[in-house]
């Protein structure tokens, strides 16, 4: 049997539920973001959609990651967004958290950006 490749659709669809989860958003939130139906987004996140890669740039940018990244894995942000100071002691720090601390934080720095 032929082993699936990086950028097989079941694949894809997982780093897109991976990185949903991780930025708190249901699938209506990246539905919203991207302009589709929340459908299209859970059929995105099992495999079974033909319009992936025809929103794949659209998508990468709703969840600020690189289409590289979702079609194989590798180099989840583009090489020309330089993170500065305390941005960078942030992200180090949040990515040192468990999944529901992760959670946590979101919820925080959403409530605080919002205020």
């Amino acid at each position: 049997m032929k082993e699936p490749s990086s950028s097989d659709p079941a694949q894809i669809g997982g780093r897109i539920k991976d990185v949903r989860q991780e930025r708190g958003w249901t699938q209506e939130e990246l539905a919203q973001k991207v302009g589709v139906s929340r459908s299209a987004v859970a059929q995105w996140e099992t495999g079974r959609a033909g319009q992936i890669t025809g929103n794949l740039k659209r998508i990468a940018a709703s969840l600020d990651v690189g289409a590289e990244y979702l079609m194989y894995g590798t180099e989840k942000r583009g090489p020309s967004e330089v993170r500065q100071g305390d941005e960078l002691a942030l992200l180090r720090l949040y990515r040192e958290c468990s999944p529901d601390d992760r959670q946590l934080v979101l919820r925080i720095m959403r409530r605080l950006a919002s205020s």
